[in-house]
């Protein structure tokens, strides 16, 4: 007994009295997975990159399991005598969870096998998490200890692995995955999130940072395990918010927020039986239809409601590309059923619903286009300070213009395309016909604006006149209309002043350049020297081939352009008149003459 005291008291020593590795894990790994794939989410190409540097780990410390047979060994607080055996251990957990996740990340999504695989993979990659932390726990110094722990916490959202102190995260994300014990897994990532509360209220600034962003990405796990619980009654738009939030676990979260944002329309399109429109009534049988006019109705009060303005642009543009997809889903859903049609009653229903979806996209694409032109206008008078930004030039909102008013044709003529026209119809058309009007004026306004800035002021007036007309005449249109839109009067109001005021400007510049061109000119001329001596800003770069010039930002001088005037002698102008009146003597005497035979005397 004492015999087996003395041997354990003299294992706890040398554990004591071992060098303390130390392992940059948060750096190593984050480098290794922004430099290898998951900077663009390539789960595989970070896969390949884990293996082949287990290979070169395994062949550097002769830890291979043998040649022909494969013979395992295994890894142990022994086994660990210097740092890459650590390295061994992280690299193996990073392969297993970066497999899983490539089966996850699959196009159509993983199939039953594949599922099977996946889970056996996340728990493959807690097996070897696990055992990283024990031998941390052991064989690292405290700073390793503490850095891998803020590795697990910060640079990879643990749903697949964690250590032993945090257990919670690894339990909740298995349950997760497999769709049971939804309770257990609630208090899982609650558990989780204390942690991480806790442990950044410690450390620099930086790890304090990542771990406020971890427990916010905590909350999409812990609000859908509230739902499946049933704690809470969110609704479809709500997990569509929930969905919007960014994070490393996302990847595996939005196949699952799909299917719960699926069944919550589809109980909610179960009285959806009807679509109005503009006076009219459409019956919908087709549950994916109703389903994805559902999704496109939920997805338009983020930009039409009253939390539209507080939403940034980048997102409002990417709403905008969603209700445009959940729309063109319903539509080809409607011209499937209107191919299997029977009777001309269904038919025309059919026909009539593909006209309204169609109508309410030319709607929505207007819109957009409209928060483009928004976009455009506010980096248009923005001055250079920031290089990085691009600055808007008139041509380019003259071509959204154009787009503008290319979609409220098309939109018109299909509202007006109809037989029997409703009143709202009607009305519709008109407001197309008075937004067709006031884009034409804008659109003049900055065929204007480009002329000015090239310089050419007689066109830029006549065009600055033409868009203040153009202004004038819509916003009379508008107040005998029954148009309401007042940010649009406002508008063509704002249009209008700064037409006229930008036409009494290039006028008056037209006036001064006229005025000045006599002068300019004069000192053009002033400046020309027929000799060419004048005054050189430093040597030319034929003349200092010999020399090193320091001045580098210089651009460098190869010669003088344009050439200096040289004067050229010219022949005499006299003879050159004189030479039509000059009589030269006669020469026959002097040439020589042609002797010519018999038989040529003959023919004369």
């Amino acid at each position: 007994m004492s015999n087996d005291n003395n041997s354990s008291a003299m294992e706890i020593d040398d554990q004591i009295n071992t060098p303390k590795f130390t392992v940059n894990v948060l750096q190593l790994l984050k480098s290794a997975q922004m430099q290898h794939g998951l900077r663009f989410g390539d789960y595989a190409r970070y896969r390949r990159y884990c293996t082949a540097r287990l290979r070169r780990l395994y062949k550097s410390l002769k830890f291979t399991h043998g040649r022909g047979k494969y013979t395992k060994k295994s890894m142990s607080i022994s086994t660990v005598t210097e740092v890459r055996f650590l390295h061994v251990i992280l690299y193996t957990a990073e392969r297993a969870w970066s497999h899983a996740m490539e089966k996850k990340t699959l196009p159509d999504g993983p199939n039953a096998r594949q599922r099977t695989y996946l889970i056996g993979r996340l728990r493959k990659s807690v097996k070897w998490a696990s055992l990283f932390q024990e031998l941390c726990a052991i064989k690292g110094d405290s700073r390793t200890s503490l850095e891998a722990e803020v590795y697990f916490i910060a640079i990879l959202f643990p749903w697949s692995y964690c250590f032993l102190e945090l257990p919670s995260y690894m339990k909740g994300n298995l349950l997760f995955e497999q769709d049971k014990n939804w309770d257990v897994a609630l208090k899982c990532f609650k558990s989780a999130r204390a942690v991480y509360e806790e442990l950044g209220k410690y450390g620099d600034m930086e790890n304090q940072i990542l771990c406020r962003e971890r427990v916010e990405e905590l909350e999409p796990s812990i609000r859908y395990c509230l739902h499946k619980i049933g704690e809470s009654n969110l609704q479809a738009s709500e997990l569509v918010q929930i969905g919007e939030m960014e994070g490393p676990a996302l990847d595996l979260f939005k196949a699952k927020l799909e299917a719960a944002m699926t069944e919550a329309r589809s109980q909610q399109a179960a009285s959806m039986t009807e679509f109005h429109w503009l006076g009219h009534r459409f019956p919908i049988s087709n549950a994916k239809t109703r389903v994805s006019i559902l999704k496109a109705q939920e997805l338009e009060k983020d930009v039409t409601g009253p939390k539209a303005e507080s939403l940034p642009t980048e997102k409002r543009l990417a709403v905008f590309d969603k209700i445009f997809a959940a729309y063109n889903d319903a539509r080809s859903c409607i011209r499937s059923d209107l191919v299997n049609a029977g009777s001309e009653n269904l038919k025309d229903d059919l026909s009539g619903l593909d006209k309204a979806i169609g109508a309410i996209l030319g709607q929505r694409t207007i819109e957009r286009n409209q928060l483009l032109v928004s976009i455009a206008k506010s980096k248009l008078n923005k001055t250079r300070d920031d290089k990085n930004e691009k600055i808007t030039k008139p041509e380019e909102l003259v071509r959204l213009y154009d787009l503008l008013l290319q979609n409220t044709a098309d939109l018109s003529d299909l509202i007006s395309s109809g037989r029997d026209r409703k009143p709202e119809e009607v009305a519709f058309a008109e407001e197309c016909e008075l937004r067709s009007l006031v884009f034409r004026a804008e659109r003049c306004f900055y065929v204007a604006k480009s002329y000015s800035f090239a310089g050419k002021r007689t066109e830029a007036y006549a065009l600055y006149t033409h868009a203040c007309s153009s202004a004038d005449a819509a916003l009379k249109k508008i107040q005998s209309s029954n148009f309401t839109d007042q940010v649009v009067i406002k508008d063509v109001k704002t249009l209008h002043d700064e037409s006229r005021a930008s036409s009494c400007i290039e006028h008056a510049e037209g006036v001064i350049e006229e005025e000045k061109a006599p002068e300019n000119l004069s000192k053009k001329i002033s400046t020309i020297s027929l000799t060419g001596n004048n005054k050189e800003v430093g040597k030319l770069l034929l003349e200092k081939l010999d020399c090193y010039d320091s001045n580098t930002r210089a651009a460098p001088r190869i010669d003088v352009f344009p050439p200096a005037f040289q004067s050229v002698p010219r022949n005499p102008i006299v003879l050159d008149l004189a030479y039509n009146l000059i009589e030269f003597p006669s020469l026959e005497n002097k040439m020589k003459k042609d002797k010519k035979g018999f038989i040529s005397r003959l023919w004369r």
